[in-house]
């Protein structure tokens, strides 16, 4: 819907910007002037400890003079809340009492409809509710009791019950005045075709209300109680207010601590969401039984720009994410991507949580694996590639994958990315000698260390960083892309790194047009004993843990366990390249010292000018890693790990 400028305007007239930002800041007492309608408060925005953001009623805007932050009153909201421009709009006029233009009658007769069936639809989980507290609750009471879900829980969710009568609701929906077709359309009723009376659709049922994303009870979600019922879970049908496919459960809870964690967890069912938010885990929601639509990532994506897809790791959890994939790849865009997280001995998230409780559950978050390396597991683990033919088939399987993807700097990330794995497989399938894959001495050193302090300049902690930077461009092939050109004019100490810097670079310039089968092996082997040292292959342990491909990476840098976003990870990369960049510059000055005369001016005058730009440089990477360091808490936080990190990232 379009607005025009004057409803913008009354709305911003009526409610003042203050009230609006004053929900999400506290306000700094000794600088604001209410009277004035000047307010300062700590950025919402960034981490901070004195207060920058700034909000002016008078011109009813906000500007943070720390990190550049600026808008008004539906930016701001769109912003803290992840709502669209619309929505931002609706919440708004509704605040400040401004009634909003309906398009055209038929619209405003939809509307009309649709603020009918949600009455009844909230008529219907207020007697579900009450029949939950009554005596022939007791079964639903004890189901709930198993599941371990708390009355606060209970109480938050609106979790009830539908009495196993033919008719319950549909008489309590007459005494309240619903017509019987109103109730049909809701989906609460179904009339058969032969002609008999309507009934209740859901019946001896567990209740949980479906909401809308403004908290309005639109449909419901009833669990049997009966342990040879069928079908377990039955969702209220398609109706003029609910659409399966673009709806997702609990986005009205979990929009808000979504959008402060940066991440959202998709879980396959809404027990399995309620489990999970119980735990303290509140930025999740639920798919409502039916396969991913364009509509679901869109919405995901307003969440978080990397959601969490956690499904089982039995083979139905496995297909639908491949089923999901198919349906993710032709949207993918830059910045935004999808993990996946697949549970192990065939648990779902409430098993996991009420048997490890929830750093169990965390714990499998961090070992998430991106929507790349899935795809990746799935072309490859099957294929068969003992012949050119087979290997060129797989091959041109993978460029067909990624000719889907619409956003061309996404598919030309992925199609490094896949050629890098293609030359690792095929190399591996060929190399005469199957032993194990071990590492040259020169590429070990800082491998375990498992962390990395960006403040400190010896040797070791750089070549630490070097690993870093050349894993995370297998990580993020569109960062190296981004990037490649600073790689290039930088010197990796350890000589194997630099070899593979410029392999990597040969792979992505000099091979662009080439087929995988005609370059991996006239690459040294050596790059592919670097590849697994500086990412990781997987591996499995003797104790029978997987290691998933990129643990050495996530062993260095272990922010990376808890999904960052890519503007986070972008920046700590960048931060590693201006570290090793000082480096280089420290060189150079100790290079023009050791060749400085009295008589040489000009070489004391540069000497002098580099030392100052070393030490601006040195002194703002030092800001913008304490900045990072606050972030890092954040971050963590945010998915449940609460142990202070001295260290920068680890």
């Amino acid at each position: 819907m379009r607005f025009s400028p004057q409803i913008l305007d009354d709305i911003r007239a009526r409610l003042p910007i203050s009230d609006v930002v004053g929900r999400k800041v506290t306000w700094d007492k000794r600088k604001s002037q209410p009277g004035r309608g000047d307010f300062w408060a700590c950025c919402p925005f960034h981490s901070e400890k004195s207060p920058s953001f700034h909000c002016d009623d008078r011109r009813g805007i906000y500007h943070c003079f720390g990190c550049g932050a600026s808008g008004d009153h539906f930016k701001f909201l769109a912003e803290t809340e992840g709502l669209s421009f619309p929505e931002a709009v609706e919440r708004l006029a509704q605040d400040a009492g401004v009634a909003l233009p309906v398009a055209d009658p038929a619209e405003a007769r939809r509307a009309a409809v649709r603020r009918t069936l949600s009455d009844v639809t909230e008529i219907a989980a207020v007697f579900f509710q009450s029949r939950l507290r009554a005596p022939e609750g007791r079964a639903a009471k004890d189901y709930i009791a198993k599941r371990g879900l708390e009355p606060v829980t209970v109480s938050k969710f609106r979790i009830g019950y539908a009495p196993n009568e033919r008719d319950a609701l549909k008489k309590h929906l007459a005494a309240e005045g619903v017509p019987e077709d109103l109730a049909i359309e809701a989906g609460l009723l179904i009339r058969p075709e032969d002609g008999r009376a309507s009934y209740d659709r859901f019946r001896g049922r567990l209740m949980i209300p479906i909401n809308d994303d403004r908290g309005r009870v639109i449909a419901f979600g009833g669990r049997t109680l009966d342990p040879e019922g069928t079908p377990k879970y039955l969702n209220s049908p398609e109706t003029p207010i609910f659409h399966k496919g673009s709806m997702l459960f609990n986005l009205d809870k979990a929009r808000e601590p979504a959008h402060k964690a940066g991440s959202v967890i998709v879980t396959e069912g809404y027990l399995d969401a309620i489990a999970v938010y119980q735990a303290g885990i509140e930025n999740v929601v639920a798919a409502l039984g039916t396969a991913f639509t364009e509509d679901h990532v869109h919405r995901l994506w307003r969440l978080a720009p990397e959601p969490v897809i956690c499904f089982d790791g039995d083979k139905a959890g496995i297909a639908a994410a491949h089923r999901a994939i198919d349906r993710m790849l032709p949207v993918l865009k830059s910045g935004y991507s999808f993990n996946f997280c697949f549970l192990p001995n065939g648990q779902d998230p409430d098993e996991l949580i009420r048997s490890g409780g929830r750093e169990a559950f965390l714990a499998e978050l961090q070992r998430a694996a991106p929507l790349s390396e899935v795809l990746w597991q799935r072309e490859s683990s099957q294929a068969r590639i003992d012949t050119p033919e087979r290997k060129a088939a797989l091959e041109a399987r993978v460029d067909e994958l990624v000719r889907q993807i619409k956003d061309e700097r996404v598919a030309r990330r992925y199609r490094l990315d896949l050629r890098v794995k293609l030359s690792e497989l095929f190399w591996n399938h060929d190399r005469p000698q199957r032993g194990g894959r071990g590492t040259p001495s020169q590429a070990g050193g800082a491998a375990g260390q498992g962390t990395v302090d960006l403040r400190r300049d010896d040797e070791t902690e750089l070549a630490n960083i070097e690993r870093i930077l050349l894993g995370l461009c297998i990580e993020n092939p569109d960062l190296y892309e981004r990037h490649i050109e600073d790689l290039v004019r930088l010197e990796m100490r350890v000589a194997s790194l630099e070899e593979f810097k410029r392999a990597l670079y040969r792979i992505a310039v000099d091979f662009d047009d080439a087929s995988v089968s005609t370059f991996y092996g006239g690459l040294d082997g050596r790059f592919y004993f670097v590849l697994n040292e500086v990412h990781g292959d997987e591996q499995r342990l003797e104790t029978g843990v997987v290691l998933p491909r990129g643990h050495r990476l996530r062993e260095r840098l272990p922010i990376l366990k808890f999904h960052p976003s890519p503007d986070f990870v972008e920046t700590c990369f960048v931060m590693m390249l201006e570290r090793l960049s000082l480096r280089q510059l420290s060189d150079e000055i100790e290079a023009e010292l050791a060749h400085l005369s009295d008589e040489d001016g000009d070489a004391a005058t540069r000497i002098i000018e580099f030392t100052r730009e070393r030490n601006r440089r040195r002194e703002e990477l030092a800001r913008k890693e304490q900045e990072m360091a606050e972030e890092a808490k954040i971050i963590r936080a945010a998915h449940g790990n609460r142990t202070p990190a001295p260290q920068l990232i680890g």
